[in-house]
């Protein structure tokens, strides 16, 4: 459910009115209208200052009284289903029909800056909204370019890998694609979400990348399937657990992540830190890091990892650009531990993982 927090009342001079009204009233459901004053958590459309319900089904417009001067904006949506909340599908889109203040239509994370609006002391101001959907019929589609680019830990091989990639990406009610990482909802309880994943796992190396790892052969690519679980946790902070194994055997090994996530904004900015702690199978370590005996030479000892578990720390940036562009920034650093540091191929301590795309919304 919505945490609503009451603004005092104030006296006649200094309070100001917001009147709320819908171009296009549904013919049934519960219209709901939620009223937000800060950037921190209109992000994520939680915790408003105030929800109200608009009479007759948004068909008659909306008051909140007795408001401050200041900043807000508004959200109204219709409640289909009548759970009193605003549902959303595994990655915290709205799945419900929307509308935001100053007409304003998000193309990812909503922007604070762009439904912003006055309220001085004393004023009347209407605001009307069109509700609509985020999926439409189809859901919608996403096309651009992107980068993605590594740090290599091998011992001798070059510093950095990029790799240009087309960025496709698919976003609907229960399916959601996202460039190398596709995920299908199974549960959706609202603050406690299941689905299935499947994601593109790049080999770790090519024997030719350096001299140390000549004789060991490719590490190929392969594809990863399993489950994950997403948690809404106080404040705005979201965890996430997951386990996926290598659906083409290419490894033997699965992989599983726990992490922490939080959206916060800078003026048109969305940035969202990120802690996880992931686990690699004993077989991916050792198809990764390991040296089997028979590829052992004199400075290339056999070596077997085990299971290992790396720390992982990271951000992704949003901005909304021109009409339907947006450009998605996300990188992290993986701290190997010391299991994998001590590979007699590696000689780095950490991995740097970046993706840079500049994409267009259909």
């Amino acid at each position: 459910m919505l945490a609503v927090t009451y603004m005092p009342r104030l006296n006649n001079v200094e309070a100001a009115e917001l009147i709320i009204g819908i171009d296009n009233p549904p013919s049934n459901g519960t219209v709901l209208a939620m009223l937000f004053n800060s950037s921190s958590t209109f992000v994520d459309l939680r915790d408003p200052v105030t929800v109200i319900t608009l009479p007759s089904g948004g068909t008659t417009p909306g008051r909140i009284l007795d408001l401050a001067s200041g900043e807000y904006a508004v959200v109204v949506y219709q409640d289909e289903n009548g759970n009193g909340r605003l549902d959303k599908n595994f990655i915290g889109i709205p799945s419900e029909p929307l509308g935001f203040s100053n007409r304003y239509w998000p193309q990812g994370p909503p922007t604070y800056t762009r439904a912003v609006f006055k309220l001085e002391a004393g004023e009347t101001k209407t605001i009307n909204v069109k509700l609509q959907p985020v999926f439409g019929k189809l859901g919608f589609f996403g096309l651009g370019v992107g980068v993605i680019s590594t740090t290599s830990p091998y011992r001798g091989a070059k510093t950095w890998n990029i790799q240009p990639i087309p960025a496709i990406s698919y976003i609907g009610d229960r399916v959601q694609i996202l460039g190398l990482t596709a995920r299908g909802s199974i549960l959706n309880l609202g603050d406690f979400a299941l689905a299935a994943t499947a994601s593109y796992r790049f080999g770790a190396y090519r024997e030719k990348d350096s001299p140390y790892l000549q004789g060991m052969g490719n590490r190929d690519d392969t594809l990863l399937g399993g489950f994950a679980l997403r948690a809404k946790l106080p404040e705005g902070f979201e965890l996430s657990a997951g386990y996926e194994h290598d659906l083409l055997d290419r490894t033997g090994g699965g992989t599983g992540r726990l992490g922490v996530e939080k959206a916060f904004q800078q003026g048109l900015l969305t940035i969202s830190p990120k802690i996880a702690f992931n686990w690699i199978t004993d077989k991916i370590a050792d198809y990764e890091y390991g040296v089997p005996a028979a590829q052992a030479r004199t400075d290339r000892p056999a070596y077997h990892p085990g299971d290992a578990v790396n720390l992982e720390v990271g951000v992704t940036i949003f901005r909304e650009l021109y009409e339907n562009w947006r450009l998605i920034l996300s990188s992290s650093f993986v701290f190997l531990p010391s299991n994998l540091k001590d590979s007699p191929i590696v000689d780095q301590s950490h991995v740097l993982n970046s993706f840079f795309a500049v994409t267009r919304r259909f």
